[in-house]
């Protein structure tokens, strides 16, 4: 039960090799499929940790393998979340910026459609900043897949 069948140190090879190509797989597939799930995005990522379970325990079922290969993803996870509170160019390269997808009432249909996000989760932000169209100073596309929406600064008389 906690016999090692491996060597020691190929869980946590394989743990970090396995963590490496699933961020730059995340990273490559786009801003929403972090931000915001739809349930086929939960189904690739459920099917994701399946399809990679055995690369990353190599066959091993000891209590002691799940255990190493659990603390070197965490380990790891903690080692960017670090980098990347102290480098802002890391940062950026490994969640992204925010990215510009309407401006004074225009909705920049070409930059949804680069990326992927279709026009009605825009309009979904504008309804849930209770903004019209009309008076959307800015909407951003957050590196977290979230959409913000600022709206037109207006006059203290106006209604």
């Amino acid at each position: 039960m906690f016999e090692l069948h491996a060597a020691w140190w190929e869980l946590p090879v394989r743990a970090a090799i396995i963590y490496g190509a699933l961020l730059v797989m995340v990273r490559v597939s786009g801003r929403r499929t972090v931000g915001q799930f739809t349930p086929f995005d939960l189904l690739v990522v459920m099917l994701l940790s399946e399809s990679v379970s055995s690369g990353l325990n190599g066959g091993e079922d000891s209590v002691t393998g799940g255990l190493l290969a659990a603390a070197t993803l965490v380990a790891l996870n903690v080692l960017v979340a670090f980098a990347t509170s102290r480098s802002a160019r890391l940062q950026t390269l490994m969640e992204g910026r925010p990215l510009l997808v309407g401006r004074d009432g225009e909705i920049f249909s070409e930059v949804l459609k680069k990326h992927r996000i279709p026009v009605c989760d825009v309009e979904q932000a504008l309804r849930e900043a209770d903004c019209d169209q009309a008076d959307m100073k800015f909407a951003c596309l957050e590196a977290d897949g979230q959409i913000s929406i600022l709206k037109e600064a207006r006059a203290p008389h106006e209604h």
